[in-house]
């Protein structure tokens, strides 16, 4: 396979997105060779259709991928940028999850599928969250939409505002929906983006999308992504439909220590959505094996800290450092961890102290950002005083 690696960053971390050139000469079961020995190569895994992307969520490395790149109508996997936008509106305090909304006539009077608001009454923002997210709701999408930003226009925009600032270069919305509109596109490469970016920078509302029904209004809805209720490693992500889009899911997988992000968009049925996601899954499992080499919070070694009332602090990793190889054909994966020295204090907690690299082989994977784990406060006058000639003896001060 002829890969090159491309760094997505958005809040600090990556997303590699892999460009590769993908041959399909076979459509094998999931996980297993022709021959039903091995599990399949990467350059011969296809699936039913029109374009997916199979990818590690915790490294960013792309397993996998079918027409990545290609332009298409995201459907309901629209509202995960309508999700993005109120989450940050709630981070901002512009909303409250208990806050009650009036629901305006323009979302009453929203086309396809739908929570059942009524106009003018009062709905909380958790239960439009869970209207749209679970169910799929267009009224709820729009209400939100207008809520944050007091019409859908300015909310479209705000929509890609966050799309350009996450590096979405092939995606523009025209709605909060996922209704089908001339202009209206995004590809599997830049949903991927998108659901690493909520899943990175609003892990406290994932649990909404791992929800099997909601029910509102009497009304009980099951969550449209059925792999929530057959695979119990699934915990997410999105489902989206229309005639022109095909049938999409984005999928998040939890099988410890790794995750998994899959995107699939026109599949040609509702069943073969599900099917096709679930293969790609099993595939990914079964053809590459992972590793953890550390564990997120957990130190990994002690740095010395000059001038500090502390003599050294623990430095670790934010997230868990995975990677991913093929199973019986990949290089060894391998880290190395680089902090430069001497270091001065005074030091946060959560300060950037270094950077350790993941290689597979010699090719770079990613890079991850090496934090303190604990402060070192500033060291009495004399202290820093003594430190200073003692560097200066060694050498070391700069």
């Amino acid at each position: 396979m002829n890969a090159s690696f491309l760094t997505r960053v958005a809040a600090g971390v990556a997303l590699i997105a892999l460009a590769v050139g993908l041959s399909a000469p076979l459509r094998a079961q999931p996980g297993a060779s022709a021959s039903g020995s091995e599990p399949v190569p990467v350059a011969a895994l296809t699936a039913n259709a029109a374009a997916f992307l199979v990818v590690e969520a915790t490294s960013g490395q792309v397993l996998a991928e079918s027409n990545q790149r290609a332009r298409r109508d995201p459907a309901s996997l629209t509202k995960l940028m309508t999700a993005y936008v109120v989450f940050d509106a709630l981070h901002q305090k512009q909303l409250s999850l208990t806050q009650r909304l009036r629901i305006p006539e323009r979302a009453w009077r929203a086309e396809g599928s739908r929570m059942f608001v009524e106009p003018g009454a009062p709905v909380t923002t958790e239960d439009l969250l869970r209207g749209m997210i679970v169910q799929s709701g267009n009224d709820a999408a729009i209400a939100l939409a207008i809520a944050v930003a007091g019409n859908e226009s300015e909310f479209v925009a705000r929509m890609n505002r966050e799309a350009k600032r996450l590096g979405m270069a092939d995606t523009q919305f025209l709605n909060p929906t996922g209704l089908t509109q001339q202009g209206h596109y995004s590809t599997a490469h830049d949903l991927a983006v998108l659901s690493l970016a909520l899943l990175r920078d609003y892990p406290q509302y994932a649990r909404l999308f791992a929800e099997k029904s909601f029910t509102f209004g009497r009304i009980t809805q099951p969550n449209r992504n059925r792999l929530l209720f057959t695979d119990p490693s699934v915990d997410g992500l999105k489902t989206g439909h229309t005639d022109a889009a095909g049938w999409c899911l984005i999928a998040t997988v939890n099988r410890a220590p790794r995750r998994l992000l899959v995107v699939l968009l026109g599949a040609p049925t509702e069943a073969a959505r599900t099917s096709e996601a679930q293969m790609l899954i099993e595939w990914a499992f079964a053809a590459w094996e992972g590793r953890r080499f550390y564990e997120a919070g957990k130190p990994v070694r002690q740095l010395r800290v000059w001038k500090s009332s502390v003599d050294s602090v623990p430095v670790g990793f934010r997230d868990d450092v995975t990677a991913a190889t093929e199973v019986a054909r990949g290089p060894a994966l391998s880290t190395v961890l680089d902090i430069p020295e001497p270091r001065v204090g005074p030091l946060q907690a959560g300060d950037v102290v270094g950077t350790l690299k993941v290689l597979r082989g010699s090719e770079l994977i990613y890079e991850r950002e090496v934090l303190a784990l604990e402060s070192a406060p500033s060291a009495p006058i004399w202290k820093r005083m003594w430190h200073s000639v003692v560097l200066w003896f060694k050498g070391l001060l700069k």
